[in-house]
């Protein structure tokens, strides 16, 4: 019993928790955003911001439900979380510092469109070792064409003005790329600027998949009735019977983005830039899990947490479907390990045939169930809509990831990260 007791108090637990202090409220009004829509369908206030009371049982039960952890990290998103202002997130600090545990180290993330960062900020940023996800997606002629103000207008210049004061402040920053129906057509563009000209040595490609009506259905469409078959018209954007957003990006074209930034990264920057999902692929070709949600056999601990303590499964499910329950009523530990947690967890394991023989099963695990909307060509629902683009993907890297991995292995320190 006395050993039991022991090994429970050793045990470590690690989840995380995306916490939207402002909900779905944003400066810009971007073509593609799947948040903007949440003021609708959950009723939130044109002024919705997150309470002190709420805001100080999140910080409070996040360090104490991860005790045993070396690090827990708060992420804050949005919406546009820098709306709240400096003097919030000064509060933050506080009260991590006022429940901290010795020997636990406490990191802070902010996803930002940056376009409120000026040289307060990032003053602000450095000293509290923020670190800061910039979206961004590529060049002045891609970034522009979505990532737009409420007025239409581009927001590149203010955000390439607020990289300088990144850069200047040497606040640390990972470059977050939506990869749409248009600028996935020029992938060496794409990649190059983020390299050259936004300084970025962390970079993250998310793959914009949005089925038409996702404002209010929740994605779960294996009883839908009209499903798209992999390869036909209805699976890919651009045309009237699209099953998808006119800017969700096309499978094959996401495949060739991939393959062409990898072939420059393999070419030019190994050990100085990390690309998220090329990084993923080695750690499938090490028999390790990715550091991907959406690539690894389960999902589940990291779930959202809207203004008001409400959590949700997941970031992308954030619908009345996948409410858990209000922190204020109960521990966010016990929602992260409830068994309805954890049957959303283990239901990314619910393969397609063809998706459970695919040879490359463990470097993609049937990715985000949130894209599971297309039909395999034998009719079995269920199926992933970036499937052919991840199999062109992993078939043209294949060859060189395993030599990576063996690289890799021949260390004598053991394993590291490519950067």
């Amino acid at each position: 019993m006395k050993a039991a007791e022991n090994n429970q108090e050793k045990m470590v637990i690690r989840y995380a928790v995306m916490c939207k202090p402002i909900g779905s409220r944003c400066n810009l009004s971007c073509t593609y955003c799947y948040y903007l829509s949440k003021k609708n369908l959950l009723g939130q206030r044109a002024d919705a911001h997150i309470s002190d009371e709420v805001l100080e049982e999140f910080i409070r039960q996040n360090i104490e439900g991860q005790a045993n952890a070396e690090e827990i990290v708060f992420s804050w998103q949005g919406g546009e979380p820098t709306l709240l202002g400096i003097d919030f997130f000064r509060k933050v600090v506080e009260l991590e510092r006022k429940y901290a545990h010795p020997g636990v180290r406490i990191e802070n993330d902010l996803q930002s469109n940056c376009i409120l960062i000026d040289e307060d900020w990032a003053i602000f940023l450095a000293e509290n070792n923020f670190l800061v996800g910039l979206s961004i997606d590529g060049p002045k002629r891609w970034h522009d064409m979505h990532r737009v103000d409420r007025h239409g207008r581009g927001s590149f210049d203010r955000v390439m003005e607020s990289v300088g004061l990144l850069h200047k402040h040497q606040v640390k920053f990972n470059a977050l790329v939506t990869v749409n129906r248009d600028n996935a057509r020029d992938p060496l563009g794409v990649y190059r600027f983020l390299r050259d000209e936004v300084g970025a040595t962390v970079i993250q490609f998310i793959p914009i998949v949005e089925p038409k009506g996702f404002e209010h259905k929740a994605p779960d469409y294996t009883s839908h009735p009209f499903l798209p078959t992999m390869g036909t018209v209805a699976a890919k954007p651009g045309n009237p019977d699209s099953f998808v957003t006119e800017w969700s990006v096309d499978p094959d074209d996401w495949g060739d983005f991939l393959c062409a930034v990898f072939d420059e990264w393999h070419a030019h920057d190994i050990g100085k830039t990390w690309v998220m999902h090329f990084e993923s692929a080695v750690y499938a070709a090490l028999g390790m899990f990715s550091p991907l949600c959406s690539l690894s056999p389960v999902c589940g601990k990291c779930l959202a947490m809207e203004h008001d303590g409400s959590l949700y499964a997941c970031d992308h499910y954030v619908y009345p479907e996948f409410y858990l329950g209000n922190i204020l009523d109960n521990k966010i530990v016990n929602h992260v390990f409830s068994k309805r947690q954890q049957e959303f967890a283990f239901s990314k394991q619910k393969l397609t045939w063809m998706c459970d023989r695919c040879s490359y099963l463990k470097w993609c695990y049937g990715e985000c169930c949130k894209n599971r909307f297309i039909k395999t060509p034998q009719g079995e629902a269920g199926h992933n809509y970036l499937c052919t683009g991840f199999q062109k993907f992993f078939t043209h890297v294949e060859h060189r990831i395993y030599q990576l991995a063996e690289e890799i292995q021949k260390t004598v320190s053991g394993i590291y990260f490519l950067s």
